[in-house]
């Protein structure tokens, strides 16, 4: 799983040629979140408020960044970087 992002402890990760619909997965700690690119949504797990309000803004400020690295996971090509949240 092809990490694209890392900030304050949260690792952004996307999956080769996952299942629909275009998503990334946030790791922190002991938490994992799955959040949908459009619209940007949580859809899986969970994790403290603060870290969850820090992905969803991340995820609103790259959301054409990560539209196209899902399309790169799809085709089994490696995803580009994406700048951390500051």
């Amino acid at each position: 799983m092809p990490t694209i992002s890392i900030f304050y402890g949260i690792i952004i990760k996307m999956l080769f040629d996952d299942h629909n619909p275009p998503h990334f997965h946030a790791e922190y700690g002991e938490y994992e979140l799955v959040v949908t690119i459009s619209p940007i949504k949580i859809i899986k797990g969970e994790a403290p408020k603060r870290v969850k309000s820090m992905i969803l803004e991340w995820a609103a400020l790259h959301q054409e960044e990560l539209i196209q690295d899902w399309e790169l996971c799809a085709t089994l090509k490696s995803p580009f970087p994406i700048e951390p949240l500051e």
